[in-house]
């Protein structure tokens, strides 16, 4: 079920998702069968409800109640997902496999398909791009190319650190999803795949102590590099790639930095964000500006209020500082708490400059963040309770010992 969950999250054209069904099912038959809430994750708990309740009361802001209910409904309902993630991996470490590999699964098809709908290798198969963009099996292309990361990153631990089996196919399937990333032309999803490669590269070499291995990981990086090179001038030779790979390469477009571009409205929408504590509801500020924030911080304001504001911001810091540790300790889920830690940094950066509250994939990586938090939680307190043990046993062991010696004569004593 687990598998199901994670794999169906690359098909997202409408609501409700596949997704979500699946979603509901899985959390339905885990709480009845046993889901724990554990106190490691209990922050993420307690900021999702205040996220939410600033929802509730950004409501009230409404003047017509059409799709401003059914919209914080689908929020709380994602939200609530990233709760289930938390307690499943904080049951067990086990569980983490099933939902990397369904994901990974996902994002082939989800790469796959945006490749088929660039070149048109099958019939119909224009409703996998926009605007001409691939955009896969979802909605936005702007979608489509984050969701590919989090996989981009497991497999770079793979390519660096596995057999050379396993590597050749790791480099594989990356090389499809970077295909993926490359005909989204996302410009913020072509730093956000970058900085993931990069960071996760950077903290395998950190972690490694050998000076052979070391070398070894700066040759394969190279390699990596060069091969990377040598695909994008390939893509580049292609006239329908290289054209609006020209037009989409500049920092900023038209819409960026016009009058009432995208950066204008962020300084529009904080001025207007002061003056209402409670929000303006959601789906309110596209009515106002004709766009929608594209910052999710801006829209965490505007749309739950200046509760929900502050408890997304203390959620996204509070994750980051508390999943930050694990990624240098050894432990068999390290190389899934490196990957989920660069890519929900990855993702808050990124979040400056689009809106991601309603993003599927987001509120699975802050589960599975908070669920490998409450792991290394538990494994300390185990060692804590060990010790004590150790403390215990040691102790009754001396006092049987003491206890046993026979005993002194008085003139020893007193000497």
């Amino acid at each position: 079920m687990l598998w199901l969950c994670a794999f169906s999250g690359f098909f997202v054209t409408s609501e409700p998702a596949p997704y979500d069904i699946l979603l509901v099912c899985a959390m339905v038959g885990w709480g009845i069968f046993g889901l724990e809430l554990k106190q490691g994750f209990s922050p993420l708990v307690l900021l999702i409800l205040l996220f939410m309740a600033g929802g509730l009361l950004s409501i009230t802001q409404l003047t017509t109640y059409d799709r401003g209910p059914m919209y914080m409904a689908v929020s709380f309902f994602l939200a609530s997902g990233a709760v289930f993630y938390a307690g499943v991996v904080a049951q067990s470490p086990d569980h983490l496999r099933p939902i990397v590999r369904g994901y990974t699964a996902a994002a082939v098809i989800a790469a796959l398909a945006g490749i088929i709908g660039y070149f048109g290798l099958l019939p119909g198969a224009e409703t996998f791009t926009l605007y001409g963009r691939a955009r896969g099996t979802f909605e936005d292309p702007n979608v489509f190319g984050p969701f590919l990361v989090f996989p981009l990153a497991t497999l770079t631990y793979t390519v660096l650190t596995a057999r050379m089996a396993t590597r050749a196919a790791a480099a594989m399937i990356l090389l499809v999803l970077l295909i993926g990333v490359l005909l989204s032309f996302s410009r913020a999803t072509w730093a956000l795949a970058a900085f993931v490669m990069a960071a996760t590269g950077l903290i395998v070499f950190i972690n490694e102590r050998s000076a052979l291995k070391r070398l070894r990981l700066t040759g394969l990086a190279m390699t990596g590099i060069f091969v990377l090179a040598l695909a994008l001038a390939a893509a580049l030779s292609l006239d329908s790639v290289s054209s609006l790979f020209t037009e989409r390469a500049s920092l900023l477009q038209d819409y960026d930095s016009s009058r009432m571009g995208r950066f204008a409205r962020h300084a529009a929408g904080f001025l207007l964000a002061a003056k209402h504590p409670l929000g303006i509801g959601p789906l309110e500020f596209y009515k106002i500006f004709t766009e929608d924030p594209h910052n999710v911080y801006l829209k965490a304001f505007i749309a739950y209020g200046w509760l929900g504001g502050i408890s997304f911001i203390v959620l996204t810091f509070w994750t980051l500082a508390a999943l930050f540790p694990l990624i240098f300790k050894p432990r068999p889920w390290t190389p899934i708490a490196i990957a989920t830690f660069v890519t929900l940094f990855g993702h808050d950066i990124m979040g400056l400059v689009i809106d991601m509250d309603h993003w599927r994939h987001l509120f699975l990586l802050y589960g599975l963040a908070w669920g490998l938090i409450a792991l290394e939680a538990h494994r300390g307190e185990m060692l804590d309770d060990a010790k004590f043990i150790h403390m215990a046993r040691t102790s009754l062991r001396r006092t049987r010992e003491r206890a046993r010696k026979p005993a002194v004569s008085e003139r020893s004593a007193a000497w």
